[in-house]
């Protein structure tokens, strides 16, 4: 993983060293790659307020909004004669220097590098505007050795990355059987490994590791391995919903392009329409552009249960993403942030309007 600069804003050495970790929320590199796929503009359509608009996202399937509105031609539509031009990231520090580099206008990303990112750039740089995905998200387990969540005690669990998205979450609920783990080492009652979610499979078979709390579709991948998912983290949520998947932009694009942010996201609401009313089609759109990107499809037995854990909506689920915050807090990952001003609704909201659905809000963490 490329390290990410250091973070001005904490206080502490111990949260300095962990932060710059906490800035991927999947854990699969951090490579970035511009993509050459372009879509189709039609001749006579009007441009916006720019010739062009740079989106990025990852070849994931919790990213789908992103991969079918790309793939399906949605996005483009709203954007008129404003062309798209796509680049993929594997991980969050990557993204999230494109975007204050300004390589990047738009992106889509998990709920950890927008809260670090916010904090680094000292509220200064990004705003989450939209969600995009909910779930997703399991403990998959070797069947021999972990029978119940009581015999998770003493095993090896893996997750994708210190201080990520999946890794606070296992912490916090290790914390919560009343389990003690040491964050930054991972020892404890629980052993924690962290594993990049591409060699997770292997380490599984290997038995290296006796389970894993990860993302689609390395949970599935570990089904197909001869795993059993023991938990599915959103029945630990309110209405089993949490953000694994927001929209963010940069705060000067979107001052000085708002009609290009709306279109954006205009496009976002009707493809995360299109993916709820065509399932099936919307399942086989995203893994052909993952076929795209990565030159190889999900086999059914993967793709199909991965795609039904995921929700794909709107609702950026804001206060969903404070109790992650406090979580990385209680794990001693990260001090209390000030988060207030990371989402900007009111463009969605908007949008969300004009299509006749329920507005959203932001949990008290809006811009004032």
């Amino acid at each position: 993983m490329s390290a990410a600069r250091p973070l001005t804003a904490l206080r502490t050495l111990a949260v300095v060293t962990v932060l710059p970790l906490l800035l991927t929320a999947c854990g699969y590199g951090a490579e970035s790659t511009d993509s050459d796929k372009q879509a189709e503009v039609a001749a006579d359509a009007k441009k916006l307020s720019v010739d062009e608009v740079n989106i990025g996202y990852f070849p994931n399937l919790t990213h789908a909004t992103a991969l079918v509105g790309i793939q399906e031609g949605l996005l483009q539509k709203e954007l008129g004669g404003t062309r798209i031009k796509p680049s993929t990231f594997n991980a969050g520090p990557s993204e999230i220097e494109a975007l204050n580099s300004g390589d990047l206008d738009i992106g889509w990303i998990g709920p950890s590098p927008a809260i670090n990112g916010y904090i680094k750039a000292a509220g200064k740089n990004l705003r989450i505007i939209s969600g995009s995905a909910s779930g997703g998200v399991k403990l998959v387990v070797n069947p021999e050795k972990i029978k119940s969540l009581k015999d998770v005690k003493g095993k090896k669990i893996a997750t994708p990355q210190l201080g990520n998205t999946q890794d606070v979450a296992l912490l916090n609920w290790i914390s919560e059987q009343g389990w003690k783990v040491d964050a930054q080492s991972g020892k404890g009652d629980v052993s924690v490994v962290r594993t990049d979610n591409k060699i997770t499979p292997d380490a599984y078979k290997s038995g290296s590791i006796d389970g894993a709390w990860v993302p689609e579709p390395t949970a599935s991948k570990l089904v197909a391995e001869g795993g059993k998912v023991l938990l599915d983290e959103g029945d630990l949520w309110p209405d089993k919903k949490f953000v694994i998947t927001n929209i963010i932009v940069r705060q000067d694009f979107l001052k000085e392009h708002p009609d290009v942010v709306e279109a954006v996201l205009r496009g976002s609401v009707k493809t995360n329409a299109w993916i709820n009313a065509n399932p099936d089609k919307a399942k086989a759109s995203a893994n052909e552009a993952l076929k795209a990107e990565s030159g190889k499809a999900l086999p059914a037995e993967v793709v199909d249960p991965a795609w039904k854990s995921i929700t794909f909506l709107d609702d950026p689920l804001a206060a969903t993403l404070g109790t992650e915050a406090e979580h990385a807090v209680k794990a001693g990952l990260l001090e209390k942030p000030d988060l207030k001003g990371i989402y900007d609704l009111t463009p969605l909201n908007k949008v969300l309007k004009a299509e006749g659905k329920d507005e959203v809000d932001d949990a008290g963490l809006g811009v004032k």
